[in-house]
């Protein structure tokens, strides 16, 4: 896979280099919440723009369905960027159409644009291979050169991300670089103890990963929703608690076969339970009770996991090597279920391990609780490409960087 240096070093003063990103920051009436994304991506403009590029970056934001949206535009994000580069970042107010083009045609070396939602246009997600092709061959349209660098989006064959490479000499951006340096840390070569802090609302999520993980992990972690379909597989009583009770079977397996390989499955002893789901809008005291794994009442619900499970997976943390962690212990948005996931990043911080903190809501749940960014190993821009990469699985994204 050739990288941005490669390109840099060829020189792209006067070139109009097109950069999918990954702006899909979360807006709320239209303020970004966690920028997170743009700041990622600021090294590979930065460069690009300080060797005299024309750079026009793109992205998705959200699921329009293939028609413009004001309630999906990128222009809060675009702002953004420009806030963070300290220049002016201009604003197209289509994909590929002449806004997008007058926009691009009018940047000087150096200047940035960003142009609108990508998946405004229905070519950009179609399913169908001559529809993308069509959509890419328009956003070629608008660039000499093609730098990925949306991590968050490299698991999608979508035009932007599979199709447009093909037809640009294309590089991957400092992001991907670094995002994939960091996976190959947690697949090839790993430093053990190695240890997986696995959470989240469905089991099935994380199925394909747990699958991959048996072969390379020696501690596997669970909480959040995910861990009640353990727990009733073990034959416990989970109340009103998430459960996918048809991932059962599955979930017996997996333990079955970690027993067999002498990987470690930890699940919670004690939970955190209440009768009503918590009020993320209000934060109304939710005065949960603690009770033991085995004793979730039948009308009740657990909701984070319990002071003697954080302090348990503290300990099995502590002495790793190597942590990776996807997804959080329990309803983190609430302050009464907060603390099961402010013990696992805590633990992660008090580990001399290389961490990895795997993208979505274990990112957002960092930011949220306050905790430093760069006390972290390494935070991933995309979960769901973290997870598909640690499953195995070829992402159509970096397929096309490397072809």
């Amino acid at each position: 896979m050739k990288t941005i240096d490669a390109l840099l070093a060829e020189g792209v003063n006067g070139k109009r280099v097109f950069v999918r990103a990954d702006l899909n920051v979360p807006l709320a009436d239209g303020t970004i919440t966690d920028d997170g994304r743009i700041r990622a991506v600021l090294p590979t403009v930065k460069a690009l723009a300080e060797a005299g590029a024309k750079v026009v970056v793109a992205s998705h934001l959200g699921r329009p369905k293939g028609a413009p949206d004001p309630a999906f535009s990128l222009r809060p994000a675009a702002e953004r960027l420009g806030e963070l580069l300290g220049a002016t970042v201009a604003f197209a107010q289509d994909t590929v159409g002449t806004a997008a083009h007058d926009t691009v045609g009018g940047l000087e070396p150096g200047q940035v644009a960003v142009i609108e939602n990508l998946r405004f246009n229905a070519g950009e997600t179609s399913k169908d291979d001559a529809e993308r092709a069509e959509f890419a061959e328009q956003l070629a349209a608008l660039a000499d050169v093609y730098v990925g660098d949306g991590f968050g989006a490299v698991h999608r064959k979508h035009a932007s991300v599979y199709d447009l490479p093909a037809k640009l000499p294309h590089y991957a951006g400092h992001l991907i670089a670094t995002e994939v340096g960091v996976l190959k840390k947690l697949t090839d070569d790993v430093k053990r103890p190695y240890a997986v802090v696995l959470g989240g609302a469905k089991v099935s999520d994380k199925l394909g990963v747990i699958d991959h993980l048996l072969e390379k992990a020696d501690r596997i972690l669970i909480g959040g929703g995910m861990a009640y379909t353990f727990l009733k597989a073990l034959g416990h009583e989970v109340g009103i608690s998430l459960l996918q009770e048809d991932q059962i079977p599955a979930v017996k397996e997996y333990m079955k076969r970690a027993e067999a390989k002498g990987v470690e499955f930890v699940l919670p002893v004690d939970v955190l339970v209440s009768p009503d789901f918590p009020d993320l809008k209000t934060k109304a005291p939710a005065n949960p009770t603690t009770v033991a794994a085995d004793a979730i009442p039948a009308d009740q619900e657990g909701l984070d996991i319990g002071p003697e499970t954080r302090k348990l997976y503290a300990s099995k943390l502590a002495d790793a090597a190597t942590v990776f962690w996807n997804g959080p212990m329990g309803v983190f948005e609430h302050p009464d279920y907060a603390e099961g996931t402010k013990a696992v990043a805590q633990a992660l911080l008090d580990t001399s391990a290389f961490t990895v903190v795997g993208g979505g809501d274990s990112a957002a749940a960092v930011r949220t609780l306050g905790f430093d960014e760069n006390a972290f190993g390494h935070i991933s821009t995309g979960g769901g490409a973290s997870l598909e990469y640690l499953e195995g699985k070829t992402l159509p994204g970096l397929a096309a960087l490397e072809n």
